[in-house]
């Protein structure tokens, strides 16, 4: 597939790809003009990796431990029944049964399996996200979500009073027609780490494609800035780092707490351990 040369509408270098849009901005400004710009109040997910696509932990572990595609929805519901039959023993307020959504959610939440992939309302998040763990090219995935749909997780969404509908099911609701479609979307009752990081949900009903390559087929609908360079990086961490935004604040926990002492080794105010190493 050949890549056109573009003149992105904020002077940032750009190609596109299909329908996809790849920005490639040089200084961290060149980033802020884009997210305040063609990408602003769009959805958000940065990745350490800018190789990375935009696949959800479900389709990758299906896909790794070589399960026909087929299988891959049998599989699925197979271990949110699992889920649900086992998790009342930790969980206070558990979901009604026929609640598909906020299962999902609450699976997503404990690191489980499932075709939820984690965005952000916001573009800072994202390039935290996407730099702060980075050793290379990073990236920040955009979505122009009006064009895909939204929607709040419903209370409870099931033909059956006893039993919890299959995920794409209740998608086919939000995009009848559309075997393909993404929508996004997030539970009613947040939890602390999603109000942390205003983020929400990309929820795909074809959980054996990839959302890129399924939004790569509507035009402005998706787009990738690539972070490269450490001085973009040294940049844009200073300042996320001066908002406030940190693994700490982002995950309001010990475990958030704990990742946040990464950084501390990179970035020492008192002085800076590359340029000025003890002898």
């Amino acid at each position: 597939m050949s890549l056109v040369g573009m003149k992105s509408p904020s002077d940032v270098p750009s190609v596109r790809k299909s329908c996809l849009t790849i920005y490639t901005p040089e200084r961290w400004e060149d980033y802020l003009k884009l997210i305040n710009g063609p990408l602003r109040n769009w959805a958000y997910r940065g990745h350490a990796n800018a190789s990375w696509e935009l696949e959800s932990t479900l389709s990758r572990e299906l896909r790794n431990r070589n399960i026909q595609k087929r299988y891959w929805t049998q599989q699925e519901y197979r271990i949110i029944w699992i889920f649900q039959r086992k998790a009342s023993h930790f969980v206070e307020d558990a979901p009604h049964v026929t609640d598909t959504m906020h299962w999902l959610a609450l699976m997503q939440h404990h690191g489980a399996p499932t075709r939820l992939l984690d965005f952000t309302w916001s573009a800072y998040v994202a390039a935290f996200f996407a730099l702060e763990p980075s050793t290379g090219d990073a990236a920040v995935w955009a979505v122009n979500t009006p064009k895909t749909g939204t929607f709040y997780f419903p209370p409870v969404f099931s033909s059956h009073k006893h039993r919890v509908s299959h995920p794409k099911d209740v998608l086919r609701k939000y995009c009848p027609g559309n075997r393909n479609g993404v929508v996004f979307g997030e539970p009613f009752f947040k939890n602390q780490r999603l109000v942390a990081q205003s983020g929400t949900f990309a929820c795909p009903i074809n959980i054996t494609k990839t959302i890129d390559q399924v939004l790569d087929q509507r035009q402005n609908v998706i787009a990738k800035v690539v972070l490269c360079g450490k001085e973009l990086r040294r940049e844009a961490l200073h300042e996320l780092y001066s908002m406030n935004i940190t693994n700490a604040t982002l995950f309001p926990d010990l475990d958030g707490l704990c990742r946040s002492l990464r950084f501390e080794l990179e970035y020492e105010w008192r002085f800076n351990p590359i340029a000025d190493p003890i002898k």
